[in-house]
C-alpha cells in the first residue's frame, strides 16, 4: 500500500495528496544537518536557509566536520546572523558528536525514539529538532511534529479544531494522526506545503 493510498483514507487530507508525491531520503552528515535545525529555530525557511548557507561559505562551500566546527570562532559564527545562544548550541552538538563518536551509520540503525532520547541530551536541541531530523535527514516515515507550529495551524484549519489550550489541541492533534501511522511523516510534509500555498487564512 502506497502512502497516498493509505492517508487518502482520511478525507480531509485527501485532497492535499493529489499534487505531490514525496519521497524520503536518507542524508549524510547528521551532525551538520542538526546544526541546520538549530539555525532554522524560529526563523522562516527563507531566512534560515540565507543563514546557513553563509554557515556553509565559511568552510569554502563545504559542510564541516565537527572539529573545525569547534576551531570557529563564535565572533565569525555570531557575524553570519547567528545570536549567542545558538553559536553555543551548534557547538555543543558539535562536542556532542565527537565525545560520544555518533556516525550517521548509528543513527540510521536506532528507533526513532532512541534518537530523540539521545540528541535531547544536548543543551539547545529539543524534540522537536530532533523530529525534523528524523523526517528530514533519518528518512523515517512515522514521525508527527505535535509541536510544530506550522502543522498545528494547518490541522486547526483544515479539521477546524476547536480547544481552549494548547494541550487540548495538541491531543485533539495527537489523536487525528494516529489514522495516519505508519506514515505520519508524509502527512506532515502535505501538511506544511498545503498551510504555505493553499490554505485559506
Amino acid at each position: 500500500m502506497s502512502y497516498k493510498k493509505h492517508l487518502a483514507l482520511d478525507l480531509r487530507l485527501a485532497p492535499l495528496l493529489l499534487e505531490d508525491t514525496h519521497i524520503l531520503k536518507k542524508r549524510k552528515n547528521t551532525a551538520v544537518r542538526l546544526m541546520a535545525s538549530i539555525i532554522s529555530q524560529q526563523l522562516s525557511t527563507k531566512v534560515a536557509k540565507i543563514i546557513f548557507d553563509r554557515f556553509i561559505a565559511l568552510y569554502d562551500g563545504k559542510e564541516p566536520s565537527c572539529e573545525q566546527v569547534l576551531a570557529t570562532d563564535s565572533t565569525l559564527l555570531r557575524s553570519i546572523g547567528l545570536s549567542n545562544s545558538k553559536v553555543m548550541y551548534v557547538q555543543n552538538v558539535a562536542q556532542f558528536f565527537l565525545a560520544h563518536a555518533i556516525t550517521d551509520k548509528q543513527l540510521y540503525k536506532m528507533d526513532p525514539e532512541a534518537v530523540i532520547e539521545l540528541l535531547t541530551q544536548i543543551k539547545g536541541v529539543g524534540r522537536w529538532t530532533v523530529e525534523m531530523l528524523l523526517m528530514f535527514s533519518l528518512g523515517h516515515e512515522n514521525v508527527f511534529a505535535v509541536d510544530d507550529l506550522g502543522i498545528q495551524q494547518a490541522m486547526v484549519r483544515l479539521y477546524k479544531i476547536k480547544y481552549e489550550t494548547k494541550k487540548e489541541m495538541q491531543l485533539k492533534m495527537l489523536k487525528k494522526a494516529e489514522a495516519w501511522a505508519p506514515y505520519k511523516t508524509y502527512a506532515c510534509l502535505h501538511l506544511w506545503k498545503w498551510k504555505d500555498t493553499k490554505a485559506p487564512v
